[in-house]
């Protein structure tokens, strides 16, 4: 207490005044004067003894806070009587729950962090230890055919490569918040061949059928280039999903509330257990036939998400898999 600036002023204005009276009532008479005495040791007393018990809950806040800060498991929150110094409490208990919130989230992000990095690495090495294995073979000196053909297998590992890097380079500025979607109504129709437009010749050269219901007038107010991306990367899943002699079928349709893009394959579909996960970066699924770096569903969640708007898949009821994009009006 006697570190307090003020309660060193108080006690020496206390004493003073306290001095002041007793001696003006020993002027008076040796009663006055005992009384004035008795009452300012008894007054004295119980300020110390309040001040005290105040000092001592304040010490007690300040240890818990102490232990938030230091990343101490516990926290106590015992209560106090009604007060200036109960809401305090109160609040000082709400801004420590509120940082070890933030702890927990911090530790989080850390953890996803450090699994993402090593996600990354895992879907790097395969390519790369593909790409070396391949240079090694043409070092023994192969035929003109065999070598050709290496290199385009090298080439295609490196395309591969370069779209997970710029993939995750994209991811990396969504996050970060850095990217400013330009909205602007656009027809639907226009949008959805814009994003076709890379797909037709692999289309073709699998023999997939596409039927595409997109009636004029319908528009959607987003940014075209990224959701035409984001359209890519699901058709492209559809296209892997449906396999050669395959089917694809777009719809676009709108009522008061919102415009929706479906996208339906005839391939297997999906498994229950793998719904939830579909859009989850780096998840792959668990069929052994599983291909990809499980990026581009991710990145088209993020992309039409941060646009306001929301994506879904599920399997349709006569076999392969159904992609919903909603965006309101």
């Amino acid at each position: 207490m006697l570190r307090n600036k003020e309660f060193r002023l108080f006690a020496i204005i206390f004493g003073l005044l306290a001095a002041v009276s007793t001696a003006l009532g020993f002027a008076l008479s040796a009663e006055a004067g005992i009384l004035c005495l008795a009452s300012a040791a008894a007054y004295g007393a119980a300020f110390v003894v309040f001040t005290a018990a105040r000092y001592q809950n304040i010490a007690k806040l300040s240890h818990q806070i102490d232990l938030v800060l230091h990343d101490e498991n516990r926290l106590s929150i015992d209560g106090l009587d009604e007060g200036e110094l109960s809401i305090l409490h109160s609040e000082i208990t709400k801004l420590m729950l509120r940082i070890r919130e933030q702890n927990d989230a911090l530790k989080q992000d850390k953890v996803h962090l450090a699994d993402s990095l090593a996600d990354i690495a895992h879907q790097l090495r395969t390519p790369l230890t593909s790409a070396n294995l391949i240079l090694s073979f043409l070092e023994n000196g192969l035929d003109e055919d065999k070598r050709k053909a290496f290199v385009r297998e090298t080439e295609g590992l490196l395309m591969r490569m370069d779209w997970l890097i710029t993939s995750l380079l994209k991811l990396s500025r969504l996050d970060a918040g850095v990217i400013t979607f330009q909205t602007e109504p656009i027809p639907a129709d226009d949008l959805i061949h814009t994003a076709l437009r890379p797909l037709l010749i692999p289309m073709e050269l699998h023999n997939i059928s596409l039927q595409i219901n997109a009636p004029q007038g319908i528009h959607l107010l987003c940014d075209p280039g990224w959701l035409s991306e984001a359209l890519q990367n699901i058709l492209k899943n559809c296209m892997e999903s449906a396999g050669d002699n395959g089917s694809i079928q777009i719809a676009c349709t709108q009522n008061p509330l919102f415009t929706e893009i479906r996208i339906t394959d005839n391939g297997s579909g999906f498994r229950e257990e793998e719904l939830p996960c579909l859009f989850d970066r780096f998840y792959r699924g668990n069929s052994a036939n599983a291909t990809g770096y499980g990026i581009g569903l991710a990145l088209s969640k993020t992309i039409i998400t941060r646009q306001g708007g929301t994506v879904t898949a599920k399997n349709h009821p006569q076999g392969g898999a159904v992609f919903a994009i909603r965006f309101p009006k």
